[in-house]
């Protein structure tokens, strides 16, 4: 029988897709559920509650009878929905009640239930929605928001103070903060909720002031995680939370918020002070606590830190530390963005370090290291083994010779750690996540030099290892295009634009005049499709997780022998599933459904996150010029 594992979502393909139709559609279709609407509250509560999502989403609803507020209900306080249905759910709500979207949404945060992890996620997705309001409409419900930063729920204090901000009147949210410690901590935790990098700043004394003044070390905490999220006068933050490193109740936030400052920001004397604080630390940590989150925190800071030691003291330091632990290098994946969150590191030729690969993604990846020049030859034959890897065991890890290192597959909120010795030659080795297609974004390099220290103090940037020579240019989101998008589409050119498509790898999923992958949908018509709405449709690019069909959802199954394997469902019936991993899979993977425990929907797109963030404006503009160009009505 197949359990029922919220988390266990996944997506894996690089590229644009939109929400119409597919090439591939499951041969089998839950049967659609039979709920009394007409019973009381509770019953009807606990008979929705027994519903995964899929099944939830097939009661009937409508917006004209008061019967269908459980329903809407609990599909805005559901894990795993996507904003767009979020977003339809609010609009009901507030119809149905006669209420207001910040009651509708306060109330949703109270509700969700589920895994601490989800639940967190899913109170962010809400508390968002909130915040996103105009400070006009949240002006609206100063009353409401008011009430809120009073709640028992720490998070909906937060939500309260963060929304009075947004509105303008960050008096009132200061004076609620200044009650008491609780309160105070609300409004330090409300730091993080804020989008607007101008608001945090804005707030930076009084997160300051609580650092300094409180004796209270939950306030203190807070302020120090609330430091690390303000951008502006980091020169100071370094100094202030540098002074708290020996402190052991403060020691983790200040790690993580250090390591946050960036390398510009660190003066040398305070550098040198916390380098030898954090290699005394370390000393003092007993062994079993080595391999802890907040020790390698730490063992990452001191990392950095040995550029503003000299040599013969970073030598020193080094020695001194490799009695205790070896090098740490940590690496997180960027949650729905497909990257890892750092782009290359150096180790010593032949010394010892271990890599530590984090995923804090929706989705499994791994971290292969390969032999320089040999990335996307391993990311290939990474594909050609497969889920079951082949002689290696490793779900899409080649037995091969090019490949030094490699992990498991890493589920969401997995971790692990490759201790091993670094090559004896040194050069530029690519590290790379070879799930299917994910190479084309997943990668960095490990540098492998003779003498850390001094490469340390003058670093080199390596080359791409895939030869792109894009850098990062901005965040964009669907409010950067609203104003100009009609004019700005004026006069572009579709060849540039073909381009763009091509080297964004868009053509791996996506056909275009018969030309192009087959796991997304046919793009030819997505305009007259769309009926001419770009802002539509650039909203699908920007925001791929905004509308998910369930025709592009991407299955993960967890077989009975604990493999993991992920793809779009094509085929489904009594005897066996199949999904295609890839648009580069030849042919789909067959699992028989005894074998299956449990097969999950993604709740994200199959489409990551910041696409385009490396592509200037102009040149989104002229990717949407080609997309238009090839409808059937220009005569493409």
């Amino acid at each position: 029988m197949r359990l029922c594992f919220a988390l266990l979502v996944v997506a894996s393909c690089t590229t644009v897709c939109f929400a119409d139709d597919h090439q591939h559609a499951p041969t089998s279709t839950p049967a659609p559920p039979t709920v009394f609407l007409d019973k009381s509250p509770r019953i009807v509560e606990y008979q929705l509650k027994r519903l995964d999502n899929t099944r939830l989403l097939m009661v009937p609803r409508k917006t004209d009878d008061a019967k269908y507020i459980p329903v809407y209900s609990a599909i805005l306080a559901r894990v795993g929905m996507s904003p767009q249905l979020r977003g339809e759910a609010v609009d009901a709500l507030v119809a149905l009640e006669k209420s207001s979207f910040a009651s509708v949404l306060l109330d949703a945060i109270t509700r969700v239930d589920g895994d601490e992890r989800a639940v967190r996620r899913t109170r962010r997705e809400l508390a968002r929605m909130l915040l996103e309001h105009s400070p006009n409409d949240l002006v609206a419900h100063t009353d409401e928001l008011t009430e809120a930063t009073k709640a028992d729920d720490s998070f909906i204090r937060s939500v309260g103070l963060a929304s009075l901000v947004v509105a303008g009147n960050s008096s009132a949210a200061m004076e609620r903060a200044e009650s008491d410690n609780d309160a105070t901590v609300s409004m330090l935790r409300a730091v993080d909720l804020l989008s607007d990098s101008k608001l945090r700043d804005s707030i930076r004394t009084f997160v300051a002031r609580c650092l300094d003044d409180s004796t209270s070390v939950q306030v203190r905490g807070a302020a120090i995680d609330a430091l690390g999220h303000i951008s502006s006068d980091q020169s100071d933050t370094f100094q202030r939370v540098a002074s708290l490193i020996t402190d052991d109740k403060l020691r983790g936030s200040a790690v993580k918020t250090l390591l946050k400052v960036g390398d510009e920001h660190r003066d040398l004397a305070t550098s040198q002070k916390l380098l030898a604080d954090l290699v005394a630390v370390a000393e003092a940590t007993p062994a079993a606590d080595r391999t802890s989150g907040e020790f390698t925190d730490a063992m990452q800071l001191a990392d950095r830190l040995m550029a503003s030691a000299s040599a013969d003291d970073a030598r020193q330091f080094r020695d001194r530390l490799s009695n205790v632990s070896v090098r740490m290098i940590r690496i997180k994946t960027v949650e729905e963005e497909m990257r890892y969150d750092i782009a290359y590191f150096a180790v010593e030729a032949g010394r010892p370090v271990q890599v530590v690969l984090e995923n804090h993604d929706l989705m499994p990846h791994n971290l292969v290291i390969c032999d320089p020049g040999t990335l996307k030859e391993v990311a290939q034959l990474g594909l050609e083994a497969g889920p079951t890897g082949g002689s290696t065991g490793l779900p899409y890890v080649p037995s091969s010779d090019r490949v030094i290192e490699a992990t498991e597959m890493i589920a969401a909120n997995g971790e692990a750690r490759l201790t091993f010795t670094a090559p004896t030659e040194p050069g530029e080795y690519p590290y790379v996540c070879t799930f299917p297609q994910h190479w084309y974004r997943m990668y960095g390099v490990m540098v492998v030099v003779e003498d850390l220290d001094a490469w340390l103090k003058n670093p080199t940037e390596p080359a791409n290892p895939i030869g792109s020579n894009r850098v990062f240019v901005q965040s964009w989101t669907l409010n950067d295009f609203k104003v100009d998008l009609d004019q700005a589409m004026v006069g572009r050119t579709p060849e540039f634009g073909k381009r763009i498509f091509a080297e964004a790898s868009c053509a791996g999923c996506h056909k275009v005049a018969g030309e192009g992958g087959v796991v997304g949908p046919e793009l030819t018509d997505v305009f007259p499709r769309w009926k001419g709405d770009r802002l539509g449709i650039l909203r699908e690019i920007l925001d791929p997780s905004h509308k998910i069909d369930a025709k592009y959802v991407m299955q993960r199954v967890l077989t009975v022998d604990g493999r993991t394997i992920s793809g779009v469902l094509v085929g489904e019936d009594d005897d066996s599933v199949s999904l295609m991993p890839s648009a580069e899979a030849k042919e789909p993977t067959v699992i028989a459904q005894d074998d299956i425990e449990a097969m999950v929907p993604s709740s994200v797109s199959m489409m990551p996150k910041a696409l385009m963030d490396q592509y200037t404006k102009e040149e989104i503009f002229e990717l949407m010029s080609y997309l238009e160009s090839v409808a059937p009505n220009n005569g493409s």
